[in-house]
């Protein structure tokens, strides 16, 4: 990964969640030429997306738990610590829709919606090489 992407407040990652992987994949592969190859992680298929040999972003299938979320894009911001940042969040007047959690062999993320609504994912890398 770009390490200017592993600093603190980037944006570093974008990943479509769909009810459609396949869909999706031939649909975006035409558009902007992207390529796709797929992953396992913590039991998910989860295609990475790559442009000009670069990763930059992937997208899955909305799981269980995401039940009623219609198909979306999400945005990850990098964060030193993802545990301060989610309870930073809370005190400023965020929900979490997702509390820290770890994805394996990636790193800790959690999910924040703003106080007016607005919803992105902080991310901590585990391995930045």
């Amino acid at each position: 990964m770009d390490k200017r992407l592993l600093q603190h407040g980037v944006f570093s990652w974008s990943e479509l969640m769909t009810t459609d992987v396949n869909a999706a994949k031939t649909f975006y592969g035409k558009l902007f030429g992207w390529q796709m190859s797929d992953i396992e992680v913590d039991g998910i298929t989860y295609s990475l997306i790559r442009a000009g040999g670069s990763e930059i972003g992937g997208l899955m299938k909305l799981t269980p738990e995401m039940e009623g979320c219609p198909p979306h894009w999400g945005t990850y911001v990098t964060v030193d610590n993802v545990d301060q940042t989610a309870k930073l969040a809370e005190s400023l007047g965020a929900r979490l829709i997702v509390p820290p959690r770890d994805i394996t062999g990636v790193g800790r993320f959690c999910v924040i919606q703003d106080p007016q609504g607005a919803v992105l994912a902080a991310i901590t890398y585990a391995n930045p090489d």
